[in-house]
């Protein structure tokens, strides 16, 4: 078994247009004197990063990794998030997701896939220049407006949907597969992969592609009502990276997991800064540990009550609580008698 590292930060949440958050290494100095140890930087915020110079020099690269690591911040992973969105977009989504592409893009939904296709790509080059073995991203969909469908839907609709989300991340995956980098979907409402069984019918597509791995956020499964427990159990060799992020479903007869159009405030299921939500993280670190995962506990804060400084303050030591330092030797091995196989066989009755 491997002891997780972190507590590490994405820092999504937290980039603005003020300082310390609208520079990469003040953000992470800022980070560092919370207790965080690495930040995972979204590479669609060019105030924190310059995607296209981190694809094309490892100088770039390594000048970043340098100047954190001298503030003793190591880089997590990359995010493609926003990216990895606009690889799939219903038509319903257009007018909204335009908003993450660069303007010249915008209603030229084509040509936005295309611009996301190659910044996915560029972000899993940058991993590898610097050194990052995952990349989380979220797989965009296409068949999200018929979750929950009236009237019923045409029979292969799914399917064809399906057939056409693994082929446009086929080769995106299969360029990660020549960088040596995964790309850890999300599992997350809003994406066609949002729960084990849509995540296993895009992995039959994609021929069980190895790169095609799993961010584990225990989240969004509270929100829809699933084991995020048993998830482990079930894809724990998949799982490359994990959000610390906290949840909570209050459901009434009013309301329960669709929400009723309300805002998050006013939501029966609501996002909550760690440690104020329903996951029980003591079980899913204890997961973790025991499926020797290898990967950073990265605190992604959304909350629709605390400020986001509190709860990132708050996020690093609850990460600290909770990282499990492994143990080099079973707890009762001060009763060893000191036997061997001639002694074992005695015991079983084989031998006189």
């Amino acid at each position: 078994m491997r002891t997780i590292r972190g507590p590490g930060l994405f820092l999504a949440q937290f980039a603005g247009d003020t300082a310390p958050f609208d520079d990469l290494l003040p953000l992470a100095k800022w980070a560092a004197s919370l207790g965080y140890e690495g930040v995972q930087i979204p590479t669609g915020d060019q105030r924190l990063f310059d995607l296209e110079s981190a694809a094309a020099s490892q100088d770039y690269c390594d000048d970043v990794a340098g100047s954190l690591a001298e503030a003793g911040i190591a880089i997590t992973e990359l995010s493609a998030h926003v990216q990895g969105q606009l690889v799939a977009v219903h038509p319903a989504y257009d007018i909204c997701f335009d908003g993450f592409a660069p303007p010249s893009l915008r209603g030229l939904p084509a040509a936005r896939t295309e611009w996301a296709v190659d910044e996915v790509k560029r972000s899993l080059t940058a991993s590898r220049r610097l050194g990052l073995p995952a990349m989380a991203a979220f797989s965009g969909a296409l068949a999200w407006p018929y979750l929950y469908p009236w009237p019923q839907r045409p029979p292969g609709l799914v399917e064809e949907a399906f057939d056409e989300l693994a082929r446009r991340w086929r080769p995106i995956l299969d360029h990660a597969e020549e960088e040596g980098v995964d790309i850890c979907f999300e599992i997350h409402p809003g994406e066609d992969l949002h729960d084990g069984v849509s995540y296993e019918m895009f992995l039959e597509r994609v021929g069980g592609h190895p790169r095609a791995c799993l961010l584990y956020d225990p989240s969004h499964f509270v929100l829809q009502h699933l084991d995020y427990l048993e998830f482990i159990d079930i894809y724990h060799e998949r799982i490359r990276m994990f959000h610390v992020k906290d949840a909570e479903l209050n459901p009434t007869g009013r309301q329960g997991v669709y929400g009723g159009y309300q805002p998050w405030l006013k939501r029966a299921g609501r996002f909550r800064s760690p440690g104020d939500g329903q996951v029980d993280f003591g079980a899913v670190f204890s997961k973790l540990t025991e499926y020797d995962f290898a990967g950073w506990a990265v605190v992604e804060w959304e909350c629709c009550l605390k400020h986001p400084e509190d709860g990132a303050r708050e996020g690093a030591a609850l990460v600290k609580d909770h990282i499990i330092r492994v143990t080099d030797r079973a707890f009762d091995d001060f009763a060893d008698a000191g036997t061997g196989r001639s002694d074992n066989r005695r015991l079983l009755g084989l031998e006189e």
